[in-house]
């Protein structure tokens, strides 16, 4: 790996300071700092991004194109410094230049493309492929101002702008020589060809130009620097002067317009048809750019368009970018006139797709209006592969016409996204080993029956570079003193420390580093939030987006429960305990919002309630980012993973919080399943019905949680408290959403998602969790071997599994030469 020259390195910064800025390094200000830094950085990586590429194509290696709406990739300098290696050699040039490295990486936001699991999931994934040695490419959207930068006001979330790019990303390089056009609207005509073959145009269309801007994903200490590559929109013409003298203001600015709100915010609100709209624009905007892209970067080097699939492979992170089947088609027939049976052949053998949800709710569908009138020719493309697919079921089950409702991509009205991605993806993936087992016998059971060779399970994984080396600088340091640093790049060896996990001097040490990270959340809550926290107390966490399966309710009525408790006996054995959220909620997610607003109207009451000394407090961070979640993650005790059983995927965060020795409380939901099998049931803590007591529940429509509200005074005290103005400052209506939601339901049955079923489980879990917590041996030696036992949900696992068994990739090393 190339040495980095710290003189050079020092001369870039002080020179990009006065090319960028026209200030000495006296004179600049923190953020100037960081981006004068930051492009030296940059100019230090790009010789291994070069090398990398170049190295790809005299190999002619296959490359997997990795799809996704979201990419949460979270700051780039401090990650990029930690893959280099170059961690001490660039924080002694930047001290030596009078600065300091922990102020210069605060000073770049966090980048705004992803919000939740899936998009982190998608960064990790992308560290994986380039550490692994892996060609890739990540493709999304270049959103100006992500989903929405969460602020609490009075307890409300409110959505402003995340002007993430206001300064410039400097670590982004502009390509427009790729730029491609993408198409919407009009209509499809029928042409013919010079042999007297049908040709399909779109005419009458509006289009924007696609313009790609890379970043680069830098493997661990290989020279391997592979491309996120996001989209942005410009118009292709920006301004119709002929519009504006006739007086149609309107029509001058119309393609500026439609380019800009492309790629404004990550998920539209789409409670009305105009944010159903842009959603699908947005979808098809980056799939058909990425996909155009690919596909002209292969005939560069190839002369036979049939044979793409053994160089090329599209991952299609979860039903979003599933347009990609019908945009390959397309581009196949439309543009290297394949037959329909040659394009669905190359097709088949070229997509691929994870399927990241259990609630059918939750798999895409489009109403066919807005599909067909948006997408006119891509419509046509999946009527065809619609009728043949029928076809396939009918003969498959020529006695059961079911299945043709229960399978067909268009059906009543909708075009249903995730059973396009089945009939036509070589590979159908889930994400944990249950929830795997639930798709091929619950959701997806129809198509498992049909095609089972296409199912298999990846569970999912983490970054232990992002989430450990970096978030966790103090247990890092100590883990290599004690077993080396092979477990940067193979986490099984993280098992080494099991050894230790007994040894009184080694558990002291380990509990010393996690009360300084408590400290150090503490410093963070104090400054962010004005609450001041005892970090002697349990750090009990859950962290994670907003959604009533995920059941941040169940942890606020607990908490409700405990003070009242507190309130009765204020003289109880009581260990201090400190609950922490931080969930952002879909814009029109109103449920969320006011659960939201209950946590922080709790917090309010509980926090300057002075007679219970402190006992409880309440934290609700704003703004929940990848950049305060290491933050999190390093301090945390309690692991709050309570999903409903049978509705998580599988859960990161959980893989985050074990990585950095917190016990899990939570259900056998997703991959906490698999963290029960590695680290074993007697250190964590594990409550509620299992995923086939709530199936069978949800089949046989026999819970009423009246029964519970009835019989259970303490339940019933906490839920009349949510009405009878307790934390709402007498207003009895604030709440009653929520309320009525556990008890009459609106709109489908009452408690879907079993809190009050699951709550006396939940409280002697958490009982369970405060006697464990007094005795400091037994718990520092769980929660050391949460650590040591960690090693299986690395990303880098998952993606070797997604390479040698699905995408059939080649390991590539990259040598970077004096040319370069």
């Amino acid at each position: 790996m190339k040495e980095l020259n710290k003189v050079e390195f020092k001369k870039e910064v002080e020179d990009y300071l006065k090319v960028l800025f026209r200030k000495s390094i006296n004179e600049a200000d923190d953020q100037q700092k960081f981006q004068a830094v930051a492009y030296a950085v940059k100019d230090f990586i790009v010789d291994q991004w070069m090398a990398t590429h170049r190295t790809y194509e005299e190999q002619d290696v296959k490359t997997v194109y990795y799809l996704s709406m979201e990419f949460l990739t979270g700051r780039a300098l401090g990650n990029i410094i930690i893959n280099l290696k170059g961690n001490q050699a660039i924080k002694d040039a930047i001290e030596e230049l009078g600065m300091d490295l922990d102020v210069i990486e605060d000073q770049e936001p966090d980048a705004a493309l992803g919000n939740g699991g899936l998009g982190r999931l998608a960064a990790c994934f992308l560290d994986s492929l380039s550490t692994l040695g892996y060609p890739a490419y990540g493709c999304g959207i270049r959103y100006k101002y992500g989903m929405f930068k969460q602020v609490i006001e009075n307890g409300y979330q409110l959505e402003k702008p995340d002007d993430w790019l206001k300064y410039g990303n400097p670590f982004e390089i502009k390509r427009p020589e790729y730029a491609v056009e993408v198409k919407f609207g009009g209509y499809v005509a029928i042409r013919k060809d010079e042999c007297g073959r049908d040709k399909f145009v779109q005419e009458n269309y509006q289009s924007v130009r696609a313009i790609p801007y890379d970043l680069p994903i830098v493997g661990y200490n290989n020279n391997v620097v592979n491309t996120l590559r996001i989209w942005d929109a410009e118009p292709i013409d920006t301004f119709n002067l002929d519009s504006f003298d006739k007086g149609d203001y309107q029509k001058a600015v119309e393609q500026e317009n439609l380019a800009r709100t492309i790629c404004e915010v990550l998920y539209p609100n789409d409670n009305h048809m105009a944010g159903k709209e842009l959603r699908l624009k947005q979808q098809y905007f980056f799939v058909s750019a990425s996909i155009q892209r690919a596909v002209m970067k292969y005939m560069e080097k190839h002369d036979d368009i049939r044979k793409i699939h053994e160089k090329v492979v599209f991952q299609l992170n979860d039903t979003h970018p599933t347009v990609t089947v019908a945009e390959l088609m397309r581009i196949l027939m439309d543009e290297y006139n394949l037959s329909w049976d040659e394009a669905w052949d190359v097709t088949t053998k070229s997509c691929a797709y994870t399927n990241h949800t259990i609630m059918s709710e939750a798999l895409e569908k489009w109403p066919l209006e807005l599909f067909s009138r948006l997408l006119p020719r891509i419509y046509q493309i999946i009527e065809e592969i619609n009728r043949r697919f029928v076809l396939q079921i009918q003969a498959a089950y020529p006695d059961d016409n079911s299945k043709v409702e229960k399978m067909a991509i268009i059906y009543d009205g909708q075009v249903k996204m995730a059973h396009l991605a089945i009939a036509a993806g070589f590979s159908v993936n889930g994400v944990a080993k249950l929830h795997t087992e639930i798709l091929k016998h619950q959701e997806l059971k129809d198509f498992y029956e049909m095609m089972p060779e296409k199912f298999n399970n990846k569970t999912n994984g983490i970054t232990q570079r992002r989430f450990l080396l970096h978030g966790n600088p103090l247990l890092a340091q100590w883990i290599t003193d004690k077993i080396g640093d092979d477990w940067i790049t193979n986490l099984k060896h993280i098992n080494e420390l099991s050894v230790y996990a007994d040894d009184e001097l080694s558990q002291k040490e380990f509990m010393n580093i996690k009360y300084k990270n408590k400290v150090r959340l503490a410093k963070y809550i104090k400054e962010h939030n004005g609450i001041e926290v005892d970090p002697r107390s349990i750090f009990d966490v859950q962290v994670k987006r907003l959604h009533e399966y995920k059941r941040q309710l169940l942890n606020i009525l607990h908490v409700m429960y405990l003070y009242n408790k507190l309130k009765q006996n204020p003289g109880m054995d009581f260990y201090p305990r400190t609950f922490i959220f931080g969930a952002k909620a879909s814009a029109g997610y109103m449920r969320a919002k006011s659960i939201i607003k209950l946590i922080n109207s709790v917090g309010d009451v509980i926090n300057n309630d002075a007679s219970i000394n402190g006992k409880i407090k309440v934290v609700f961070i704003e703004n929940y980012r990848v950049s305060n979640a290491e933050i999190i993650f390093a301090a945390a005790d309690v692991s709050e993973q309570i999903s409903t059983a049978s509705k998580e995927a599988s859960g990161t965060g959980n893989m985050k919080f074990m990585l950095n020795g917190a016990l899990t409380l939570g259900t056998m939901d997703g991959a906490n399943v698999e963290i029960v099998d590695e680290v074993g049931e007697e250190n964590a803590f594990i409550f509620g019905l299992s995923s086939d007591e709530v199936i069978a529940y949800e089949h046989n429509g026999q819970y009423n949680p009246r029964d519970i509200y009835n019989s259970d005074a303490d339940i019933r005290a906490v839920l009349t408290q949510l009405v009878d103005g307790t934390y709402s400052q007498g207003n009895f209506e604030e709440f009653r959403d929520i309320y009525n939601s556990l008890l009459d339901g609106q709109g489908g049955r009452p408690d879907m998602y079993f809190i009050l079923k699951d709550f006396r489980s939940y409280a002697e879990a958490q009982e369970r969790v405060e006697a464990a917590y007094k005795d400091e041996k037994k718990w520092a030696r769980s929660a050391m071997l949460n650590t040591a036992k960690s090693g299986k949900f690395s990303s880098d696992r998952t993606i070797e599994e997604y390479a040698k068994e699905i995408w059939h990739l080649d390991k590539v090393k990259v040598e970077v030469t004096d040319a370069d």
